[in-house]
């Protein structure tokens, strides 16, 4: 029963201490603003593209396989 006493006894401690620990460390200087070259964005638009292009292919591929004509 001591053991399980002691068990809860070090869980609230370590609770607490979770809890206290990132208020200690509140006196830090902020972080940087985040900065973009742009790349980022181009290369963002770019996968986009890529997959619109391939995404266009697969429904018109099947278009073309069939034996119906709908041009």
């Amino acid at each position: 029963m001591a053991s399980r006493t002691s068990l809860a006894v070090f869980a609230l401690f370590a609770f607490i201490f979770s809890v206290v620990s990132p208020l200690a460390g509140a006196q830090s200087a902020p972080a940087p603003a985040p900065t973009s070259d742009g790349t980022a964005i181009d290369q963002g638009i770019a996968y986009l593209l890529m997959v619109l292009a391939l995404v266009l292919t697969y429904l018109i591929h099947p278009l073309d396989a069939s034996s119906y004509s709908f041009f």
